[in-house]
């Protein structure tokens, strides 16, 4: 084999390896779960929280996505929004799904704030260039009905402002079900884990 035939050989290999590269890079899709202790599988088994069921279904069903857990237990809206730029930059997600203000809720915190800090949590988000998903909760009703529906606009306003679908309440049909709720009343089991799944994916599939 001749010199100039092994260069060529060596360029040819070269462009199809940088081809296959970027072709894996364009293909490679990671969707970012910002949230607190409900979607970091408080009290069961991280394999049987929904969001790795969510991984679970996405490879079931083909999809080429990546997901990463960022949430953690205890977490607010401030917390996740100063975690977000070295995620962001980290992981540079397609599709960022926030599911935060329930402990901002809990401990009494101004619903207005809460919201400030969900709305910039998208616009970071979307300045990067990531589809984002809100997911709401809702507080037990002894916070009172006023304080309660405050806190509950934060996420349609937030939704509609920057144009992001929403899942109006997470623990639908899971909320109140003692057989589906830890004994805390605050946290879903294992067996609620593929109903709060259902719970996301009519939205998230729209996305993908």
């Amino acid at each position: 084999i001749t010199p100039l035939a092994k260069l060529l050989i060596v360029r040819f290999l070269t462009a199809l390896l940088l081809f296959v590269v970027l072709s894996g890079a364009a293909n490679a899709r990671t969707i970012l779960v910002l949230g607190d202790s409900l979607s970091a599988a408080f009290g069961i088994e991280i394999r049987d929280g929904w969001v790795n069921l969510l991984q679970q279904r996405l490879d079931q069903q083909r999809f080429p996505h990546k997901v990463v857990n960022a949430s953690i237990s205890g977490d607010t809206t401030a917390g996740g929004l100063s975690r977000l730029p070295k995620l962001l930059a980290q992981h540079q997600p397609d599709i960022v799904i926030v599911e935060l203000g329930g402990n901002d809720g809990l401990r009494g915190l101004a619903p207005e704030q809460a919201q400030q800090n969900l709305a910039t949590i998208a616009i970071l988000a979307q300045a990067g260039g990531a589809k984002v998903l809100f997911l709401g909760v809702r507080l037990p009703p002894n916070y009172g009905t006023q304080y309660n529906e405050r806190f509950q606009r934060i996420y349609t306003d937030v939704a509609a402002r920057r144009s992001a679908p929403l899942v109006p309440f997470l623990l639908e049909g899971v909320a109140g079900d003692r057989v589906l709720m830890q004994p805390d009343g605050l946290h879903p089991t294992a067996r609620a884990q593929p109903h709060i799944l259902e719970n996301v994916w009519g939205k998230l599939k729209t996305l993908l």
